[in-house]
Formats: C-alpha cells, sequence, structure tokens
C-alpha cells in the first residue's frame, strides 16, 4: 500500500479541491482518500486528477517520422505494430490512461491489429493506456475511410474485404459488424458521411442509406457494443442519431436542430476540434484544401454551441492529425472554443467513462481503478498545465515520475 501526497486533489464530479491530497492505493485500486497509511510517495506541488481519457485516437498510424499517406500502402501489418508501440507509450505518459482506438482503414488481412495491440497492453508487454479497440471501419466502397480515397489510388491498390470494413448494403454491414465482434472489437466504428481530408465529394454527405446505419447499430447493440461515427453533415448526424448510433465523431457542420436533437437522445459527441487549428493542408489537393477553406470555420462553432444545448461531450484528438501524446491541446482548444474548464475535465474523465460504460475509472474514490496523473498548477485557470504532465499511474503502477 502507498500514499500519494500532493498539494491538493480536485475532484472532478464536483469541482471541489482537497487539501493537501492524499489518496491511499492498494494494488491497482483506490483505497481510501484524505489519509495516510502505508509508504508515502511525495509529489511536491502538484494537482491530482484522475487519468485523462482519449475517445478517438488511431494508435496504429503516425508517429515520429510518419509519411502519413505513403504509411497506408507502405507499412505491413508488424511495421503497423511497431508504430503503435511507440504511440501507446507516449500517449499513456501524456496522461491519457484510457483511449478508444477508433477503426483501422489500411489492409491487415483480416487481423484486427488494435485488438492484438490492447492484448498486449493488458498483458504487461508493452507500455499503453488501456484500450477500447473498435477493430476495423465500417466504411462503403468509396466512402471515408475506404484508404483509397485518401490518396486517390488507381483501382486494384490496396483494396479491402468486408472483414476489413468495406461493406455495402444490409447483408453486409451485418456481416462486417459481426467479423469485428468475433475477433475481439469492443465498440464499433461506421463512417456515416464524408470527410474534409478525403476524396469522397462533399463531406457532409450520408454514406450508408438509413437501412444500413440500422443495421449496423442493430447487429452492435444485440451483442452490447455501442457504435461511433464519423459524421459532419447536419442531415448525415440527424440519420445517424435517429438509427441510434450512440456517439457521432467530429460534427464539423452540425446545425442547431440537429444539437438540440443529440441532447433530446442522449448522443455524446467527440468534436476533435483543435485539428482544425493544427492541420497543415498546405501540401493537400486543391480541393481538399476548398473543403478545409469551407468547414473549418462552421466548425469552430459548434462546441459552444453544443454546450450550450447541453450535449454530452467527450473528449477526443483523432491522433494522429494532431501528434500522439499532445492530447492536451485538444482540452486547450475546447475551452477556447468556449467550454468551461471543468466542463473539458468531465469530458475527459466521467463523460468519457460514461460513455464506454466503464465505472470502475473517471474520479478519484474509493475502489475505483488507481489511474491517476499530476500537473504543476491549477488546470481550472490554466487548461496548458495539462501540457506538463510530472506523475502518471495506470493501475497502481508508475509509468512517469518526474518530481521536482
Amino acid at each position: 500500500m502507498v500514499t500519494l501526497k500532493a498539494a491538493r486533489v480536485l475532484h472532478v464530479e464536483t469541482g471541489e479541491f482537497e487539501e493537501p491530497g492524499l489518496v491511499q492505493v492498494d494494488g491497482d485500486r483506490i483505497s481510501r482518500t484524505g489519509d495516510v497509511d502505508g509508504d508515502v510517495l511525495d509529489l511536491g506541488d502538484v494537482t491530482l486528477l484522475p487519468g485523462l481519457m482519449d475517445m478517438e485516437v488511431n494508435l496504429l498510424m503516425g508517429g515520429r517520422g510518419e509519411t502519413p499517406v505513403l504509411s497506408m500502402v507502405q507499412d505491413d501489418p508488424p511495421l503497423r505494430m511497431l508504430r503503435a508501440v511507440g504511440n501507446a507509450r507516449r500517449t499513456l505518459r501524456s496522461g491519457f490512461t484510457t483511449v478508444r482506438n477508433l477503426g483501422l482503414f489500411v489492409k491487415t488481412g483480416g487481423y484486427l491489429l488494435d485488438v492484438a495491440l490492447a492484448k498486449a497492453v493488458d498483458a504487461g508487454w508493452i507500455e499503453g493506456p488501456r484500450i477500447i479497440p473498435a477493430g476495423h471501419a465500417i466504411t462503403p466502397t468509396g466512402g471515408h475511410l475506404d484508404p483509397s480515397v485518401f490518396g486517390a489510388l488507381a483501382p486494384g491498390i490496396m483494396p479491402l474485404s468486408l472483414e476489413e470494413g468495406v461493406a455495402n448494403g444490409v447483408d453486409e454491414v451485418r456481416k462486417a459488424v459481426r467479423y469485428q465482434i468475433k475477433h475481439g472489437a469492443r465498440l464499433i466504428k461506421v463512417c456515416a458521411s464524408g470527410g474534409v481530408m478525403s476524396h469522397t465529394g462533399t463531406p457532409g454527405a450520408q454514406h450508408y442509406s438509413d437501412a444500413e446505419l440500422r443495421a449496423i447499430v442493430d447487429e452492435a447493440h444485440r451483442r452490447g457494443l455501442k457504435v461511433a461515427a464519423h459524421t459532419h453533415g447536419a442531415d448525415a448526424v440527424r440519420s445517424a442519431v435517429e438509427a441510434g448510433i450512440d456517439c457521432i465523431e467530429h460534427g464539423f457542420l452540425l446545425d442547431d436542430e440537429t444539437i438540440a436533437l443529440m441532447a433530446e437522445r442522449g448522443t455524446f459527441l467527440v468534436p476533435t476540434t483543435a485539428l482544425i487549428d493544427g492541420m497543415d493542408v498546405s501540401r493537400a489537393a486543391p480541393e481538399l484544401r476548398a473543403k478545409a477553406a469551407e468547414v473549418f470555420p462552421h466548425a469552430r462553432s459548434v462546441v459552444a454551441r453544443a454546450a450550450k444545448a447541453g450535449v454530452r461531450m467527450a473528449v477526443g484528438t483523432d491522433a494522429p492529425a494532431i501528434p500522439h501524446g499532445k492530447g492536451a491541446q485538444e482540452m486547450v482548444a475546447l475551452v477556447e472554443r468556449g467550454m468551461e474548464p471543468l466542463e473539458v475535465l468531465r469530458a475527459a474523465t466521467v463523460n468519457a467513462a460514461e460513455l464506454i460504460d466503464a465505472d470502475d475509472r473517471g474520479r478519484i474514490a474509493e475502489g475505483l481503478l488507481a489511474d491517476l496523473i499530476a500537473v504543476p498548477g491549477n488546470p481550472l485557470e490554466d487548461m496548458s498545465v495539462l501540457a506538463d504532465v510530472r506523475f502518471v499511474m495506470k493501475g497502481g503502477k508508475v509509468f512517469r515520475d518526474e518530481r521536482t
């Protein structure tokens, strides 16, 4: 048993500070707060927080020395897994102790690499956050996340199988979902509209029919899995919400009517707003630059309008759209877009825990997982302190300790 001692603990569910901050850890769980027992690990003048959660990453893409477009056709599955090892370690050490890996869209021969990555982390073979894997994203032929549309590849270059997520029609999408579940996916990612950085036409256009969306949701929900949908356009989001999809990723073109529907239905939004400012589109194809110039300014208003309407939000970076290990950028951007700092912290903790149906994390309380981080200063006054994580514990094990 060990007691973590800090200048303060922030209880994100209430917004209250406890000074000094004392958290007892026994094994992989928090045993008590506010008292000392066992050895004391004095962290100094820092704020203790629950481990953060990123609800949209792709750990198998990007990384140092990345060539994002070429990597889709040059990386074989073993090399892609090696990319993921470094990305997982950087993500954990930056304070994110749980992530959703939202959908492979690369040639793997049907292997669900993020499922394997999650197993390796859980076994302690490599360092990384707890991973909720989606397997392969479900997308129609020529839809966003059909990888051929990213590099405008010629016909026959890197075609994906149904098992790898490219599926058309009700029967095929049901089979694609069942394949992901069979091989270990713990949620389903679907591409419900076009995208900004792919050659799919209008980013807001709906890509799957209402019947196909309902079939995907039906298959997932009957097996107890939630569905996340890459969706931009208001009409496409409305169809996704009405089909029963649990979480909208991005939502850059949401209108107020659709925002109100999401609030009414309790549909989550993961806005991935930092990428709007950080993405370098200068070398993209002219049509993609034109889409970004049209969509990104509109997207900057979504967060404030959704928060005001009461839409439940969770933090997601869409890394490597922003670099792995730089998730604090998203949280700073959410504050800049109009969310209150405490709302942002809740979006990365208690809200995210609700989204993934995990009642064992997201707060600092007795009996919960000992997933804890420490940052200097007060994140309610300056969210940028989350870019300076000094201490990371996951499941009672220390993965970063930079006490001064």
